[in-house]
């Protein structure tokens, strides 16, 4: 273990989303994108406060806010909000940072200042039992 269990730790993970990966008209990106990169920082959240990569027990609550598009740069942020002796109660965010900007050309791409928060989700992460 790290030493990092305390509330209000966060882990955010950056990245950027491929063409590829659009599914809807206007290059559209499913919402379950966003929970993918929930499962991912929610890991590294374990890792860091627990020394285990955790189990991701279920959701409480998503909101879909905004759309998310390919060629935006996204980034995810967990923050711990409860501590139980097993489980842990984890706050998510998404937010879109950059976004293409296709207009002015097929590369040109704008940092959104602020960013747009485009996924909301409040969930919960088991982990096991510390040795001691």
């Amino acid at each position: 273990m790290t030493g990092a269990l305390v509330e209000g730790f966060a882990v955010t993970h950056r990245r950027y989303v491929p063409y590829a990966h659009a599914h809807y008209g206007g290059n559209l990106v499913d919402g379950a994108y966003s929970l993918g990169l929930f499962g991912d920082v929610a890991t590294e959240l374990c890792v860091r406060t627990d020394g285990d990569e955790g189990l991701f027990a279920g959701y409480e609550s998503v909101e879909f806010v905004s759309p998310l598009h390919a060629g935006d740069v996204v980034e995810a942020t967990a923050t711990l909000v409860r501590i139980g002796n097993r489980s842990r109660r984890v706050e998510f965010e998404a937010r879109v940072v950059c976004r293409a900007a296709t207009d002015r050309g097929p590369s040109a791409a704008d940092v959104l200042d602020p960013p747009v928060v485009i996924t909301r989700a409040t969930g919960t992460v088991v982990v096991p039992i510390a040795a001691g």
